[in-house]
């Protein structure tokens, strides 16, 4: 069985596509499950009626992208957990491509599938994966780019997208932590890149599977820019102390020097969350900050 959890935040303009393409393609072993954090715009009203075999997890306030995931395999009971932005439609022929290769795959370190993610133009790349440079930073694999001759090779990659990505069941079970199969602490952002990691940590591996495509629209979020440059800045930071210890990071000193110093002054200057979260000691202020938003 393939679990499917969908992710919703004042989602109404988007989330009848998204579903649509998920039932429209008839697998029979599948289940669909809704984790809505608190909107107030008729998305829960509009999939009670018009999606009644969705199962639906109503959260009161926004508690944040790992949180709602977390619920959402808590309760689900695929082999396969298939992470869905609320913004994204699947290919037609997704499933069938996905349970063709995961019957034929006999590799049992493989934890982690990542599609082809193409911007909702058809053309452009979202995301093929994330990759993690040699001083820990992390992008999407080929976001911008050109995608209908390129990145057709799978492979392996250091992780995956959570827009759209797989996950075995058996995997995230080992991984797992206190806070979550997806970190709680971090709340929303780099959390499918801090995953990743913790599975990479247990030789668990992520292949990219161009030929399983998906679309993507973009800024469903509704978070404000300076927000996500905070959030990005903050949790980059708690992945690498947990996945790599600061002490063996630091040891690489001119990353430290040349590009996350100046990049901390700079946004301490520029990005009033920043100062907030100095200020604060970070968690109770985030907290509050992230409530609001």
């Amino acid at each position: 069985m393939i679990s499917v959890i969908v992710l919703t935040y004042n989602s109404l303009k988007f989330i009848d596509r998204c579903l649509d393409s998920i039932f429209n393609q008839h697998l029979s072993d599948i289940e669909v499950i809704a984790v809505d954090n608190g909107s107030s715009d008729g998305t829960v009203e509009f999939i009670q009626e018009h999606y009644p075999k969705a199962k639906l997890i109503m959260n009161k306030f926004n508690r944040g992208a790992c949180q709602a995931r977390n619920q959402g395999i808590a309760v689900s009971r695929g082999d396969w957990i298939l992470t869905l932005d609320c913004d994204v439609v699947l290919a037609d022929d997704f499933f069938k491509t996905a349970v063709t290769f995961m019957q034929s795959n006999i590799n049992r370190h493989l934890g982690i599938i990542q599609p082809k993610i193409f911007n909702y133009n058809k053309s452009t790349i979202y995301s093929c994966g994330i990759n993690l440079t040699w001083i820990r930073r992390f992008y999407d694999i080929g976001q911008g780019e050109s995608g209908l001759k390129r990145f057709n090779n799978t492979k392996n990659i250091f992780g995956a997208c959570s827009a759209t990505a797989f996950y075995r069941r058996e995997m995230l079970e080992d991984i797992k932590e206190n806070s979550g199969y997806f970190d709680t602490r971090l709340f929303f952002l780099v959390e499918d890149m801090d995953l990743s990691w913790r599975a990479r940590n247990k030789k668990w591996e992520t292949v990219f599977l161009p030929r399983l495509v998906s679309y993507h629209s973009g800024g469903s979020s509704g978070f404000n820019p300076k927000m996500r440059q905070y959030l990005c800045l903050r949790n980059r930071w708690r992945s690498i102390i947990k996945n790599e210890g600061l002490f063996k990071y630091c040891l690489k000193i001119f990353p430290v020097l040349f590009y996350d110093f100046p990049r901390v002054i700079y946004l301490a200057v520029t990005n009033f969350y920043v100062r907030k979260s100095i200020m604060a000691k970070d968690d109770v202020l985030s907290a509050a900050l992230l409530l609001k938003e």
